[in-house]
């Protein structure tokens, strides 16, 4: 007879289960921890990954603004702007040809500016108090020999805000992209 005693012809009662011993075989089954630590890892390995590619998009963006500002830039370098007297919007427009498989055209500000030396070139920050102040641009393409700063800006939306990824500068959760070309205009004439 199990769990029962024979002790001088009595009849003992079984001893006494201790407390915890469910507890004990629950900690010692095996047949869920995979599930529960693929749950336990699987949210913040998708945030991860999306963080990823959040980044990687912004990057691609950039790229093609930057881009879409050295092939345009070349419009004034080389007089073929002032000669064919583009304006402000026009110019725009020549960046939105160059970058429009990812930007909106809509969204491109254009900010050029002329100097006399390299030493004096500043870049403008058209970001007040976090909005993007389009106010702040100016369009001077210059003449023969002068010195020109074009600069880009675009504000690519951001979506992973919301889990703590935060790469946005402005405000309304977007992230200011700025292509910049500085250059010495070619004696053209």
């Amino acid at each position: 007879m199990r769990g029962m005693h024979l002790a001088l012809g009595k009849v003992s009662k079984p001893a006494p289960r201790k407390r915890w011993s469910g507890l004990r075989r629950l900690f010692r089954a095996q047949e869920g921890t995979t599930a529960v630590e693929f749950g336990l890892l699987a949210l913040p390995f998708i945030a991860l990954i999306a963080a990823t590619l959040e980044t990687c998009l912004m990057l691609v963006a950039q790229e093609v603004l930057q881009n879409a500002t050295s092939r345009a830039a070349r419009l004034i370098m080389t007089g073929q702007a002032q000669d064919a007297g583009m304006t402000s919007t026009q110019f725009q427009q020549a960046v939105c040809a160059q970058a429009n498989s990812l930007l909106s055209c809509g969204g491109i500000y254009v900010n050029v500016q002329t100097f006399t030396s390299f030493t004096n070139v500043a870049d403008l920050d058209p970001l007040q108090n976090g909005t993007l102040n389009p106010a702040l641009v100016h369009y001077s393409t210059g003449g023969p020999g002068n010195i020109v700063l074009v600069q880009t800006f675009y504000e690519w939306p951001l979506m992973l805000g919301l889990l703590g990824f935060d790469l946005s500068n402005s405000n309304g959760g977007a992230r200011l992209l700025v292509g910049t070309a500085v250059f010495r205009n070619e004696p053209y004439q």
